[in-house]
């Protein structure tokens, strides 16, 4: 599986003018398997290939407006806000390089799109780096739905090696819904459990894998909502938790965040306290949590297996280097 550079399609709105949002949704709609920030990424690419600039702090400018536009259209931002601090960062990087403007922009688009190809390939890599991890016989149990670990667990299966997963459905979203149909399309044996049987079915379990919103300076994940509950019991059980995240070379799922504890994850939603029935109440619960570091066995990546102490050296390099 090869990922290839594909056509980028721009939206405008009515008046004629690019649509950064629009542009980033369809990206979205169009290919399933793509992530948030490599679809914005993507968006951005398509803005620097249809605006017309005749200075570098023009574009700047543009750029900053876009992908301001771009966080607040997406209540869960985290990563997608990872992405584009990226992206803005490698424009930052190349933009002083060339003399003249025209050459300077062709090399920019050019370089954006070879950028976002190889983020989508680095999703086999993983694949390829987590397959040591997976014996036969194991027991798995993974949370929600994620393309990273579906990624791992699919070229595990090819690989002929025998095992059994366990998914949780995650209340909050019930993606876990479509995790287990697609493990079981593909000949996995698969047992789709709710959240709150993690503890009962934790001690028939061999190993975690859990996907990633973002990965903070830290070490610590940034994951649909129920993740840190798994995380804990891992640890009290001694089983280890694996967090398989794309792309740690183009740091899109890398954020500059330094959480302390769930709670400093921004939210758009909050716990409130009624006295009244609510219909859609559990609706507005938190759409991610926090897992400290010290619930992480190692973080397996495009560039290998990295233990969490790791993860502040590599955005260290991306943003200083």
């Amino acid at each position: 599986m090869t990922a290839e550079t594909k056509e980028i399609v721009p939206v405008f709105n009515d008046n004629g003018e690019f649509d950064i949002k629009a542009t980033y949704f369809k990206f979205l709609e169009e290919d399933p398997d793509i992530t948030m920030p490599v679809a914005a990424i993507e968006s951005l690419v398509a803005l620097l290939s249809t605006t017309e600039t005749s200075t570098s702090s023009e574009l700047m400018k543009v750029l900053g407006d876009a992908t301001t536009r771009l966080k607040k259209s997406v209540q869960n931002s985290i990563s997608l806000s990872a992405g584009c601090d990226l992206f803005t960062r490698f424009v930052l990087r190349n933009i002083n390089e060339y003399g003249e403007w025209e050459t300077c922009k062709k090399h920019l688009i050019q370089n954006g799109r070879l950028f976002v190809q190889r983020a989508m390939e680095s999703r086999d890599k993983i694949a390829r780096n987590g397959l040591p991890f997976i014996r036969d016989d194991d027991v798995i149990l993974v949370h929600s739905q994620s393309r990273t670990v579906t990624a791992l667990l699919l070229h595990a299966a090819s690989q002929l090696i025998r095992f059994r997963v366990f998914v949780t459905e995650s209340r909050t979203s019930k993606n876990g819904v479509e995790m287990a149909r697609t493990l079981r399309a593909h000949g996995i044996p698969t047992s789709l459990i709710a959240d709150a049987t993690v503890g009962y079915v934790m001690q028939k379990v061999d190993k975690i894998f859990v996907g990633a919103e973002g990965v903070a300076e830290s070490g610590g994940v940034i994951n649909e909502s129920g993740t840190y509950q798994i995380g804990v019991l891992a640890e009290a059980t001694n089983k280890p938790f694996y967090v398989v995240a794309e792309s740690i070379s183009f740091s899109h799922k890398f954020v500059r965040l330094f959480p302390l504890s769930p709670s400093d994850i921004p939210n758009e939603h909050s716990l409130d306290f009624t006295l009244e029935d609510k219909d859609d109440e559990l609706s507005t619960l938190p759409a991610v949590d926090f897992t400290p570091h010290q619930y992480i066995t190692a973080l397996i990546t495009d560039i290998g297996v990295l233990t969490t102490n790791s993860v502040s050296e590599e955005l260290i390099k991306i943003w200083f280097g």
